[in-house]
């Protein structure tokens, strides 16, 4: 194992010491009182006027829940996402603050794995928009469409959403299993960048949905963190922006018509075939793209609701026209965060990192990290695939 270099100045500790107690929700004077000195010390200590002794150090990582070894070593990130989701209204639930927990502990470690590596994250991001007033769907319209000409998008159906995400625009974008109720969070950080955490309990037309209303705000409201929920309304002008960015980027105006007529042709009513054959082709949800249908006014207001009335549109009836396995439908639990774990393993076949920690890092259980570690080894069984360098 290299290693590692434990001498850190007091103004670099003292605030890796803030943020790990802010992120445990311990005050200053709770802290302060564990540890056994009065409140000005550690106000001293977390900002640098006052170098912390090892064993004040080891009470006040018991204290935080943190390793010592995580606080020194400098190749460590501190990351301060937490704290920030935690000051947004309605944000007491556990299930929140655990999958605000997981985004903060994922990006840190994806930062740290880039500094033992000397490895660099390039991004490409596009300046960030304003939402002005007027009509926000318009102005959503108009930046999804801008966005996508930015791109090089054209008016084509997106494939793959998160791999547009992570190697176009160098987002930060993992998966993970999160309660049925939180579909995404989104952050930015100025020494980090863009980051998201997408529920990886949802099915995959879901799941592409979500990145794209994330997507929405990392366009218009960039350094506003957001917690995406089910069941969440449309209360302000950033949430209505954003999902209207989000359907407007997926499904562009002017190939949903297109694709509506060619598949419609010939028919004098709207079938659920129809709204089957459409949603494969954009990848969004059979509600997605009849919201879609409705805005665009081809064809009428409540027609989504009518369905739902008169026995919806179900996963066998997809099946039947897309001629699906009966699994292909269901959702997947797997947990993607492609780049992390390329730079994990990379790190580990160098012995920079042991099996423990790489467990601890991606956030996985000792059975799924042999699992990655097996196949990535199969990988490189065949010489003729090595590469030059």
């Amino acid at each position: 194992m290299t290693k590692l270099n434990f001498e850190l100045s007091p103004v670099v500790l003292g605030e890796r010491l803030k943020i790990a107690r802010e992120t445990s929700a311990v005050t200053q004077e709770a802290a302060a009182k564990a540890v056994g000195f009065a409140r000005t010390t550690l106000v001293a200590i977390e900002k640098g006027k006052r170098s912390a002794r090892l064993d004040e150090i080891q009470m006040l990582s018991r204290c935080y829940g943190v390793s010592v070894n995580s606080l020194l070593r400098r190749e460590a990130i501190h990351v301060d996402l937490v704290p920030r989701f935690r000051s947004l209204p309605d944000t007491g639930d556990a299930g929140i603050s655990h999958a605000a927990q997981m985004l903060n502990d994922l990006v840190r470690a994806e930062v740290e794995l880039e500094n033992i590596l000397g490895a660099r994250k390039s991004s490409n991001y596009p300046v960030e928009k304003t939402i002005l007033p007027g009509d926000v769907r318009k102005q959503a319209e108009h930046d999804a469409h801008s966005l996508r000409s930015w791109l090089g998008l054209g008016e084509s159906p997106i494939h793959d959403l998160f791999a547009l995400l992570e190697m176009q625009l160098g987002i930060r974008v993992y998966t993970r299993r999160l309660e049925s109720k939180v579909s995404g969070l989104f952050a930015y950080d100025d020494a980090v960048g863009a980051c998201m955490l997408i529920n990886a309990r949802h099915r995959k037309d879901r799941r592409t949905q979500t990145g794209a209303h994330e997507l929405g705000h990392f366009i218009a409201t960039r350094r506003q963190p957001e917690i995406y929920q089910s069941e969440k309304y449309e209360n302000s002008r950033e949430e209505r922006y954003a999902n209207a960015f989000g359907s407007a980027f997926l499904t562009p105006a002017r190939t949903v018509m297109e694709k509506f007529k060619e598949v419609t042709i010939g028919s004098t009513h709207l079938t659920r075939r129809h709204i089957i054959l459409l949603a494969s082709f954009f990848g969004v949800s059979r509600q997605a793209i009849v919201m879609r249908l409705e805005e665009l006014d081809l064809t009428k207001k409540g027609t989504w609701e009518w369905f739902v009335d008169n026995g919806g549109i179900t996963d066998e009836q997809a099946q039947q026209v897309l001629g699906l396995r009966a699994d292909d439908s269901i959702p997947t639990d797997a947990e993607q965060s492609s780049r992390l774990y390329l730079l994990a393993i990379d790190a580990w076949k160098k012995d920079l990192i042991s099996e423990g920690q790489l467990s601890d890092m991606l956030k996985l259980d000792r059975a799924k990290v042999r699992e990655l570690l097996d196949e990535a080894e199969e990988d490189e069984v065949d010489d003729l695939f090595k590469l030059p360098y």
